[in-house]
């Protein structure tokens, strides 16, 4: 993908002006139930303007069912979606809304370019908003091909490419950089946190959490169905906590018992964690030399959002922070 290619900052036809709300995607006890199961059970989400949200949960927790309520593909079966202030699914919400969901659908036998500029007509856009979008993901030389002989990767290079045609202000990308080799996940991430600076919102579902980590501001967990945590991402990692490797690990465990209480520690391979800041060190470091601990190692180790992910996903309590 290239860097100095710029997307248009000016409104293309269709697209309508913004509101000047601060909140582009708000829902209220959001709910779809097919039958007696409620895929989606009464989620209250928002998003801001100018943020990169990432929206996580296991295979089947809801996830895409609330995007594409989001974009007004399907009605909620209570609740309620205000996009950019107006509903869901509305031409004023869906003109200024940009969506990759379950991989990308093009006619097979015409070429990337075509492909795009058959929407772009539909849209009202013009061929040049074609070639910059294929400049944005990497696809220029490519564009002359037909979809079919596309990689997994190319097809999912044009189907964000789809989602940037007339400069949207929310962009919905569900799962990116699927298919992507590893520099083409870096550009990817690179296109992403550019949109975010020059003013875009972008919500990102992806199953990469080291990805979410490294460049959403905020995320949203939802676990059968339900939102059980939306925070920035540095309030879900928390403070880092101390990681001790000694012998004999019996004897670090009881002083990790004795200086961080009984659940303030956990075993991790031939490593305990201790629940207490890393300034404690020497505070500790004395402590297991006292009761002749050889210590191999001290410092801080901070949690990833994959184990802060797995430790609410398995809980049942849902809840809600900053």
């Amino acid at each position: 993908m290239t860097e100095d290619t710029r997307i248009t900052t000016t409104d293309p036809p269709g697209r309508v002006p913004s509101t000047g709300t601060d909140t582009v995607v708000e829902t209220s006890a959001l709910t779809k139930r097919y039958g007696d199961r409620a895929a989606v059970d009464a989620v209250d989400m928002t998003v801001r303007r100018g943020e990169i949200y990432g929206f996580l949960g296991p295979n089947g927790a809801g996830k895409t069912t609330t995007l594409r309520m989001i974009l007004g593909l399907i009605r909620p079966t209570s609740g309620t979606v205000r996009v950019l202030g107006r509903p869901a699914g509305s031409r004023e919400a869906s003109a200024s809304t940009g969506a990759l969901i379950e991989g990308p659908g093009f006619f097979p036998y015409l070429s990337g370019r075509a492909n795009l500029r058959t929407l772009a007509r539909h849209r009202g856009l013009s061929d040049r908003s074609v070639e910059e979008v294929l400049a944005r993901v990497g696809l220029v030389d490519r564009g002359g091909d037909a979809y079919k002989s596309y990689s997994l990767g190319m097809k999912q290079r044009l189907g964000v490419a789809a989602a940037l045609l007339g400069d949207p202000e929310l962009i919905v990308l569900d799962e990116p950089t699927n298919g992507l080799d590893p520099s083409g996940m870096a550009d990817m991430r690179a296109l992403i946190v550019e949109l975010a600076r020059s003013g875009h919102t972008v919500i990102l579902s992806s199953h990469l959490l080291g990805e979410v980590q490294e460049i959403c501001d905020r995320v949203g967990v939802i676990a059968n169905g339900r939102l059980v945590r939306e925070s920035t991402v540095s309030t879900l990692l928390g403070d880092a906590v101390l990681k001790v490797r000694g012998t004999p690990v019996h004897r670090v465990v009881s002083i990790a018992s004795d200086l961080a209480g009984e659940n303030g520690f956990e075993i991790d391979g031939d490593s305990v964690l201790l629940d207490l800041p890393p300034d404690r060190a020497p505070e500790v470091v004395r402590a297991l030399v006292a009761e002749d601990v050889d210590v191999s190692s001290i410092g801080p180790a901070e949690r990833t959002l994959e184990d802060v992910f797995f430790e609410m996903t398995t809980a049942s309590t849902p809840m809600k922070g900053a």
